[in-house]
């Protein structure tokens, strides 16, 4: 089955052009040769490894599409239009939960480790994620009648629409489409390390799964991209890497059960002694710390 995402490369490469040209005459620093350099090579690593696991995937959704509950027709109109909602939101929620387990977020981590936010930046996809059985979120989809040739077209179309949308040279769509859709504005929010965007907006292509849910936050002032702890590195083979390198680590400390559990599926900064923090537990902690900056002076 063809990748639509292939066919799209030449559009993604015209796309990137042109913002590194508006970069250039905005002069805003837009783009980092070195950062963007990994970018583009962890993108390449993704498509090349994506030749050998997506052919399993689709084995793998076939042979659930055997035991399909129903038989949804493909040359139906309205199949599609329920394929995509079904594929939206359930990447909201493969997208929500990769930011708070860590198994999952050790290769979703990759797109966030650039502190630059470009379309390049859109290309620095995870080698793992696949691998990591994140794909079995979607499982469900053919089990229900989706045939897998859809399920897996409307994931690259996905995919496709999310690469515009990571760029600072797009400030505000018209209210409506703010409202609807996933924007650069709402991405934005997404990508930033600043605590009160942290695990916020979710969304692949429509917003409303974030305000449906309670994980919406608008962008208010530029966000400060990147991880709460850099890596500082244009090595691709330690970007992919770093977060599984952490968890190995400390999993080979752990002596208890539940550390060696919590260190592997509990949420990202999680540690048994303290020495980091959740997201959580740093909101927590940043709302104390408020509370005690405006009581009165005993």
């Amino acid at each position: 089955m063809p990748d639509l995402i292939h066919y799209a490369i030449p559009g993604f490469v015209l796309l990137l052009l042109a913002e590194v040209i508006f970069s250039a005459w905005d002069k805003r620093g837009l783009y980092e040769t070195k950062d963007a350099a990994s970018s583009i090579a962890m993108g390449l690593g993704n498509v090349a490894i994506g030749l050998v696991t997506k052919g399993v995937i689709y084995v793998v959704y076939d042979l659930v599409y055997r035991y399909r509950l129903f038989t949804l027709d493909a040359g139906v109109w309205w199949v599609w239009v329920a394929c995509f909602f079904a594929d939206d939101l359930t990447y909201y929620w493969f997208h929500r939960i990769s930011h708070n387990v860590r198994y999952f977020w050790a290769s979703h981590v990759v797109h966030h480790s650039s502190q630059r936010y470009n379309l390049s930046t859109a290309l620095r996809q995870t080698w793992t994620g696949n691998l990591s059985g994140t794909f079995l979120f979607w499982g469900w989809m053919p089990l229900l009648g989706f045939h897998p040739a859809m399920v897996m077209s409307m994931q690259a179309i996905s995919l496709i629409y999310q690469f515009w949308i990571h760029t600072e040279a797009v400030r505000k769509l018209p209210r409506p489409l703010e409202f609807i859709l996933n924007t650069p504005s709402h991405h934005r929010v997404h990508h930033a390390s600043d605590l009160q965007y942290l695990d916020r907006n979710h969304a692949g292509v429509l917003i409303i799964w974030d305000r449906l849910f309670g994980t919406f936050e608008p962008e208010k002032e530029r966000p400060a991209y990147g991880l709460t702890t850099n890596i500082h590195t244009y090595n691709p083979l330690r970007i992919a890497t770093h977060e599984w390198a952490a968890i190995a680590a400390d999993l080979r400390k752990s002596r208890r059960l539940r550390h060696w559990l919590l260190y592997l599926f509990g949420p990202p900064g999680w540690s048994h002694n303290g020495s980091r923090k959740t997201t959580r537990e740093l909101r927590k902690a940043a709302a104390t710390q408020a509370e005690q900056g405006v009581r009165p002076p005993a």
